[in-house]
């Protein structure tokens, strides 16, 4: 069983001797700096190809789910919005821009700050107001508009982990209080009553990356789940306000039939869930110097957590969330 209580996150990511501080930490690294890791002369040539930052957001509520994202991959970036009506089991819009072969992303250095991209029709923009964060997406198909509180900030999941190339790290919220609205297809839809849940991840990637992973957020409990180049490094679950780690997770699913039921259980035995999705999000990009290939379902999970300190099984029922099956080769 992995430990029940979390160091403080360190202010950086490396040691004084330039090593990545490996592991998993509550609250937020002040600062992202790579450059004094050790690299080898082809390793610093790659650097910025290497160098993938993101900040996602998802806006979960009983009668939808809203996605988005600003990806810098250090050669291009990218952006997405989506809105997904649960109560019709269908997405009502779904906008994706790059801005290959220029640059039209800004990330900052830290966790859950500014980020912003302009593109072929699609502008994503988080502008950190002390207390809150602003969000912008502005497309023919989505508008939204909404201010995500930071103030107070539940327990945050840091993590540094080796990674499949040099080293990555990645920030988790769970749910955040959040207020504002998303226009889609003549509706309006108010963000009143959502939970909102942020990931910001920074760090030197192979070019080759695959992962699966989950996330859902309420407001008694919460988790962040993933199979892939990170390892055990991002699983944790949120109870009553506490953060948990959590060890490896093993996702079952068909990828030919990803909306069956997908099962998630944790190698100590601490979680145990089916996730019935009721909508898929797909894409199959191949080009020339990259590809992308993933599915991301929306729907539902039930099962149970068991909080680790005092052995109570807590019941999942119902919890609106996200998985993912994800290769990319960037």
């Amino acid at each position: 069983m992995p430990a029940t209580a979390l160091p403080p996150a360190p202010a950086s990511l490396l040691d004084a001797h330039g090593q990545p501080r490996h592991g998993r930490y509550q609250g937020c690294i002040a600062r992202h700096d790579w450059h004094p890791l050790p690299m080898t002369r082809w390793q610093g040539l790659l650097r910025p190809l290497r160098h993938k930052r993101w900040q996602y957001l998802a806006l979960a509520h009983d009668d939808y789910l809203v996605g988005l994202a600003v990806v810098d991959v250090g050669w291009t970036a990218a952006a997405f919005a989506y809105l997904f009506d649960r109560r019709q089991r269908r997405i009502l819009a779904d906008v994706a821009a790059d801005s290959f072969p220029l640059h039209g992303a800004q990330l900052a250095d830290q966790p859950f700050a500014d980020a912003s991209f302009t593109g072929r029709g699609l502008s994503v923009r988080f502008e950190r107001q002390t207390a809150r964060l602003a969000v912008e997406v502005h497309s023919a198909q989505l508008r939204l508009a909404a201010h995500v509180s930071l103030d107070p900030m539940p327990p945050v999941l840091a993590a540094i982990g080796p990674a499949n190339w040099l080293a990555h790290s990645t920030h988790k919220s769970t749910a955040l209080a959040v207020s504002g609205f998303a226009d889609c297809q003549g509706q309006r839809f108010s963000l009143d009553g959502a939970v909102a849940s942020l990931d910001y991840s920074n760090g030197l990637l192979a070019r080759r990356t695959d992962w699966r992973w989950a996330s859902a957020h309420g407001s008694e409990l919460g988790f962040n789940l993933q199979q892939g180049y990170m390892g055990d490094a991002e699983n944790a679950c949120w109870l009553h306000g506490k953060l948990y780690p959590l060890s490896a997770v093993e996702f079952t699913f068909d990828p030919q039939q990803p909306l069956q039921p997908w099962q998630l259980r944790s190698s100590d035995g601490l979680l145990a869930l089916q996730f019935s999705p009721e909508g898929l999000r797909a894409k199959n990009q191949n080009l020339l110097i990259a590809s992308s290939r993933y599915i991301q379902a929306i729907g539902r999970f039930d099962g149970y957590l068991t909080d680790p300190l005092s052995g109570t099984r807590h019941v999942v029922q119902a919890l609106t969330g996200v998985t993912e099956d994800h290769y990319a080769r960037w």
